[in-house]
């Protein structure tokens, strides 16, 4: 039951970034769904193979690659689901912030 409600929070999360940044739209609310999804299992699965991988260059750049890391997941969701679109690398980093930002808020509200 906590997943699914963390989901839901994640996808409003989602559609609410989509609706503030104008390079980022996402169809309707079904697709912030499998976005939210997606990007839950991107985040489990390859984030932290590129975190292993490219720690020298994160501690090089004193984790501000970590951002780089984050704006790619979300151009793989992007790529993967057709109702999402992101317009270049500088929207996905956008994204990634603001995306945080509002599902910490939402968390912490919920």
């Amino acid at each position: 039951m906590e997943f699914i409600v963390s989901t839901l929070i994640y996808a409003v999360a989602v559609f609410a970034t989509a609706y503030l940044l104008p390079g980022v739209k996402v169809n309707n609310f079904g697709t912030a769904i499998l976005a939210a999804l997606l990007l839950l299992l991107a985040n489990a699965v390859v984030k932290p193979i590129l975190v292993v991988l490219t720690i020298p260059i994160t501690i090089l750049t004193l984790g501000l690659f970590l951002l780089v890391i984050n704006a790619l997941i979300v151009m793989l969701v992007d790529k993967l689901l057709t109702g999402m679109e992101i317009k270049n690398f500088g929207w996905a980093v956008a994204f990634s912030v603001v995306l945080s930002i509002i599902s910490s808020v939402l968390n912490w509200i919920f």
